[in-house]
């Protein structure tokens, strides 16, 4: 029986087959040993370090990377252009990324890319599309912000003690091992009354650790290895809340870090069930203080009303499901954790987080902090944690991004950054020639460690005090006013914000008119429509890609100018109120370095009266072609120019007119302003969560089934719901309003049942919160199952015995057609008892057709690799195939020459099973 790839033929059913493998990581499942494929036409011309290998559902894509890429948060992506075509598996040397491949369709080979979190991992990454290319970063620094009255980074009073503690562990859905249940708490001693809980979780890093350099992400640890303490990394954070009054507690996530690999979302279902676990330990121990561990009874008691979350990397993603869950309860089936709710999350931090989901929680005040020279998460896709609360719910939480210039990924963590950590530890950014001129160690930007640390602990604080202690003294630090914090020392942070006092005044989509500029898409291939050309995805946090392309509803305006003067007008579909805010203000992104654009900004009412608000200037974030650099600087402009006989509760158009040289702009999106942050009441909304079906095929006629959809909590709302054809790859897209327990989003999926072998096929849905909703699970579908035995396979002799210049001939026949390809194995065996067919017998070109290469000198073909192997693949629809061996004439006088095989078919575990043997022979022309 041969094993035979199961297909799936749109990019985004493709999804199925990698179901979520990661980014990159030591100890997933070795598939085997790599055998060369035949070399088709499509393989000949495969770019460096790439290559297909196996047969049937073995057959896979594989690049390998020149040097081992660590456990990292961002997922690994392999591309046909612009096309998704899957999520690769990482075999444990950490180079090699393979995925399953019969079926799919890579078009021209020299298309294919590997990113990662947008950044471009193989080698002949194109040179950015004209226009796109950054400025040299040699531009003078801003001069330093004003200070703010109020450094939440200044040290408390309080006494801390600190410890550990280790529970039982757990066991959660869809994960094979139990969960740890360790963590550090770090808590003042002598503080009065019950004090504030912050908890934090790490990111997707290294499980385990032995000797030397040795780092797996295996769970449980193996003999000889040990846990790496990532959940360690967040001490000085830790001790700066706990001497401001914060009871703080790091829980360890190894063994969900171990298992993603697994999880359709990448582990946040898990990471979220995780925390509430800790936090119900928490509440119990609020009631019972003799119950809890030392390290718990030694500080003050937690009040659980009062808790701030704090995520690094996928710990981000992590914590944003948990404030999710905690409102609004997931499907049991899919929970960890299914206890009552006894806490109030006021606020999360994510510190370079992943959002593969790309549905953060609406009525939870957030901030995320993007790490400029961040090379694991490189697109700061964690910008969405912003941008994507637009328009969702009430708006009233503040939703913060912190842009810390000079930052990597891991420094954030004691435990990643070299010199600190105990395992093995590295600097998630580098370039190739180690001169990158922003990120690069040494450079005027780059912040050390300590300095980032420093600045990350910092503004941590400032979110706590903030979100949890209600100061609205420090939200200058985070809403885009322009302050900063001496506490976070030389550490060049900018800011902008949406939700708190703004109200919707202009953002660009579909239903705005744009006159004098273009509206742009955020996330399209097309060139026309792309806000940056498509070969530049990643350069943007803004437009940092999700599972559909193109995808509706995310739009910007873009401005090109050669000579000052223009005015770009922008007209939504219907007037605008501005009364009763203080300012305009505006998210403008400017080419990276870029410095002195300057852009007067003026408004026209309904009545035509027209309000010039004055002129506003804005600088380039600093940044290479390495980073995602192209974000949007936030600018105010005073209203009071519009107050004498202008209807600020009648605003028709807003217009933007450069008054630098030349340039570039893109406007994000304008806001009323006022200063204050509201108070927080979450909305009653519905949730949505996407399930997974799998079924049979059955043996004849056709059946109807439903992509299972869950539809919970209260009220309506909207949601844009994804269909992935499985025969192309369109993914068709509506926007439905949807109820509990109505079946609003109804995804019929037919099956046709048949008796001939074939390929599971996967129907693919992604669903998107659009106003008045939130999504637990984005992503599933309907899976067909094949449930038809493979054909058997056998090799029989055509021309066996011949001379030499003629060609040995098996015919490979199948017991009956099959609706997919069928593929084995000819392996070559040493001949015993005789002179054996030599590299040297036979066509140079089939040589290097089969195997890559011609020996010199000549060697046993049994020899010529390490596993030499004739690749064979009956095409779907047909019964057999020929397999030659193409010899040549010589002039030697020489006994006759013999090639043994035996041909080796594959079960569904991608097991070999060899089968019978068959010989060849080659005799003298002569």
């Amino acid at each position: 029986m041969i094993r035979v790839t199961r297909v799936v033929t749109t990019a985004a059913a493709l999804l199925a087959l990698a179901t979520a493998a990661p980014g990159p990581a030591y100890a997933q499942p070795d598939p085997g040993p790599l055998a060369e494929a035949p070399r088709t036409a499509d393989a000949e011309r495969l770019p460096e370090g790439w290559r297909f290998t196996g047969s049937g559902s073995g057959r896979e894509l594989v690049w390998t990377s020149p040097a081992p890429l660590p456990m990292g948060d961002a997922r690994v992506e392999f591309y046909a252009g612009n096309r998704l075509l899957g999520r690769p598996t990482a075999a444990p040397d950490g180079q090699a990324y393979r995925l399953k491949a019969d079926g799919v369709r890579i078009g021209s080979p020299e298309r294919l890319r590997v990113m990662v979190g947008g950044r471009r991992l193989d080698a002949g990454a194109p040179d950015p599309a004209p226009g796109a290319r950054l400025l040299a970063p040699s531009a003078p620094r801003e001069a330093p912000l004003p200070v703010n009255p109020v450094d939440p980074g200044v040290p408390g009073g309080y006494r801390t003690v600190s410890g550990e503690y280790d529970l039982k562990s757990v066991k959660l859905p869809g994960y094979p091992a139990p969960v740890e249940m360790r963590a550090t708490v770090v808590g003042p001693a002598d503080a009065p009354g019950r004090r504030p809980l912050a908890l934090f979780l790490h990111g997707r890093h290294g499980t385990c650790y032995g000797s030397g350099e040795e780092v797996t992400g295996a769970w449980p640890c193996e003999a000889g290895t040990r846990p790496i303490p990532s959940h360690q990394g967040y001490l000085r954070a830790q001790r700066l809340l706990a001497s401001q009054g914060y009871v703080t507690v790091s829980v360890s996530a190894n063994g969900i870090n171990g298992q993603d690999h697994l999880a359709e979302d990448g582990g946040a279902q898990a990471r979220s069930s995780l925390v509430r676990h800790h936090l119900a330990r928490w509440a119990d121990w609020a009631k019972n203080r003799s119950g809890a561990p030392a390290a718990v009874r030694a500080t003050a008691p937690a009040d659980l009303s009062r808790v701030l979350l704090v995520g690094h990397s996928r710990g981000g993603e992590g914590v944003n499901r948990a404030a999710l869950d905690s409102l609004y309860r997931p499907p049991a089936d899919q929970d960890g954790h299914r206890g009552p709710v006894r806490w109030n999350i006021r606020g999360n931090v994510l510190i370079g987080p992943t959002v593969f989901g790309q549905n953060p929680v609406p009525d939870v005040p957030s901030m995320t902090l993007l790490p400029g020279c961040d090379g694991d998460v490189s697109d700061l896709q964690g910008q969405i944690y912003v941008d994507g609360t637009r328009g969702v719910s009430r708006g009233s939480a503040l939703h913060s991004a912190v842009y810390m210039v000079g930052a990597n990924h891991n420094f954030f963590n004691s435990e990643w950054t070299p010199g600190q950590a105990q395992a093995p530890a590295f600097d998630d950014f580098s370039s190739e020639d180690g001169t990158d001129p922003v990120c690069s160690p040494g450079t005027a930007t780059r912040l050390t460690a300590p300095q980032q640390q420093t600045a990350g602990a910092s503004y941590i604080a400032a979110a706590a005090r903030l979100f949890v202690a209600g100061d609205d003294r420090v939200r200058p630090l985070l809403d885009g006013t322009g302050r900063r914090a001496p506490s976070a020392g030389p550490a060049r942070v900018l800011t902008h914000a949406v939700g708190a006092h703004r109200t919707s005044a202009f953002l660009p989509d579909s239903s705005v008119t744009v006159t004098g500029g273009r509206l742009c898409a955020q996330v399209d291939p097309d060139p026309a429509r792309a806000c940056l050309p498509p070969d530049t995805s990643g350069r943007s946090p803004h437009f940092a890609s999700w599972e559909a392309s193109p995808e509706p509803g995310r739009d910007a305006v873009a401005l090109t100018w050669a000579r000052p003067g223009g005015t770009v007008a922008v007209r939504p579909a219907r007037p605008v109120s501005l009364a009763g805010d203080e300012a305009l203000a505006l998210r403008v992104i400017v080419p990276p370095n870029s410095t002195g654009t300057q852009l007067d900004v003026a408004l026209v009412d309904t009545a035509g009266r027209r309000a010039h608000l004055g002129r506003t200037r804005v600088e380039g974030v600093p940044g290479s072609e390495r980073t995602a650099a192209h974000w949007g600087r936030e600018i105010r402009v005073p209203l009071s120019a519009a107050r004498s006989g202008f209807d600020l509760k009648r605003v028709a158009t807003l217009e933007l007119t450069p008054r630098s040289g030349s340039g570039q702009a893109w406007l994000m999106d304008g806001w009323g302003w006022r200063p204050g942050t509201p108070a927080v009441r979450p909305a009653a909304l519905p949730r949505v969560d996407i399930g997974r079906l799998t079924v049979e095929e059955g043996d004849a006629g056709a059946r109807t089934y439903r992509v299972p959809v869950r539809v919970s909590g209260q009220g309506s709302g909207q949601v844009r719901v994804f269909v992935a054809d499985p025969g192309t790859d369109e993914i068709t897209y509506r926007t439905v309003t949807v109820r509990p327990g109505s079946r609003d989003i109804d995804v019929p999926v037919v099956v046709r049942g048949n008796t001939r072998y074939g390929y599971d096929v996967s129907h693919e849905v992604f669903v998107k919160a659009v106003r008045g909703a939130v999504v637990g699970s984005h992503h599933g579908g309907v899976t067909a199952r094949n449930d038809d035995a493979m054909p058997t396979v056998t090799v029989t002799p055509v021309a066996d015995d011949v001379t030499e210049g003629k060609a040995l001939t098996w015919r490979v026949t199948l017991s009956t057609a099959a609706d997919a390809e069928i593929g084995g194995a000819l392996a070559l065996l040493p001949v015993t008892g005789g002179a054996e067919l030599s590299t040297a017998d036979v066509e140079r070109s089939w040589l290097e057709e089969n195997f890559g290469h011609a020996p010199d000198p000549a060697l046993p073909l049994s020899r010529i690799s390490e596993e030499p192997s004739l690749w064979v693949h009956v095409p779907a629809g047909e019964t057999g195939i020929e397999v030659t061996v193409p010899t040549v004439t010589d002039t030697l006088r020489e006994p006759a020459e013999s090639l043994r095989a035996r041909l080796i078919t594959y079960d569904e575990a991608w097991e070999p099973r060899p089968g019978p043997e068959f010989t060849g022979t080659v005799r003298d022309a002569a």
